[in-house]
């Protein structure tokens, strides 16, 4: 009954991390069809850049909710174990969307909702962070990869006090390698010089 549960946990985040509510919000305000607009993806960031900043709170505050809805709907089915299922999977139907053809977005918004549930203090480590690397550098993408290669640090942290569990670190682990491969591309253009800044044009971006 447990790993039934558990599959049950994983299939209902996956369906609710799919849910494609950049590409919506983007049709429902300015009609445009997201994927063909600044880099293609459904998250908050392309959100900004061909929306503007209304529509993008809407898509983090959902994206959010999102991997939220399926961490708890996962640890009300089986526990830790259930909510670990459910959180993973939706920031996978997050960025792998059955209904946009397995293209999505990057996953970081999801993945904190999950962190949420899983280990909410972790969010006082993560929060800043992405905040100041985002501020500093003004590449969102960066401050996306800093976060994600430091929950699984913060959340080994919170074992070693007693505040987190196992769950919750496999959860952040499975996340940061699932959101870095999200981030393939922005890393090649990290790398390279290219990637856009937050208020860069892409043809200032390309030189």
């Amino acid at each position: 009954m447990t790993a039934l549960a558990i599959a049950a946990a994983a299939l209902i985040g996956y369906l609710l991390g799919a849910i494609p509510v950049g590409m919506l919000v983007a049709k429902l305000a300015r009609g445009i069809d997201i994927r063909r607009s600044g880099s293609g993806r459904t998250g908050t960031t392309n959100v900004l850049r061909s929306v503007g900043p209304l529509g993008a709170a809407v898509v983090l505050l959902l994206d959010v909710a999102k991997g939220l809805a399926a961490a708890g709907i996962g640890g009300w089915l089986a526990g830790d174990w259930g909510a670990v299922s459910g959180g993973i999977a939706a920031v996978l139907g997050h960025t792998r969307s059955i209904f946009l053809g397995f293209g999505g977005g990057r996953g970081v918004a999801t993945a904190a909702g999950g962190l949420a549930v899983l280990a909410p203090l972790a969010l006082v480590g993560v929060v800043p962070l992405f905040a100041v690397v985002a501020g500093v550098s003004r590449y969102v993408s960066l401050a996306s990869l800093s976060v994600a290669l430091a929950a699984p640090l913060i959340v080994v942290g919170l074992l070693i006090l007693g505040r987190a569990g196992l769950p919750a670190l496999v959860f952040a682990t499975v996340c940061c390698a699932l959101v870095i491969v999200a981030h393939a591309d922005n890393i090649r253009r990290l790398r390279d010089g290219t990637e856009r800044r937050l208020g860069q044009r892409e043809r200032d971006a390309r030189g």
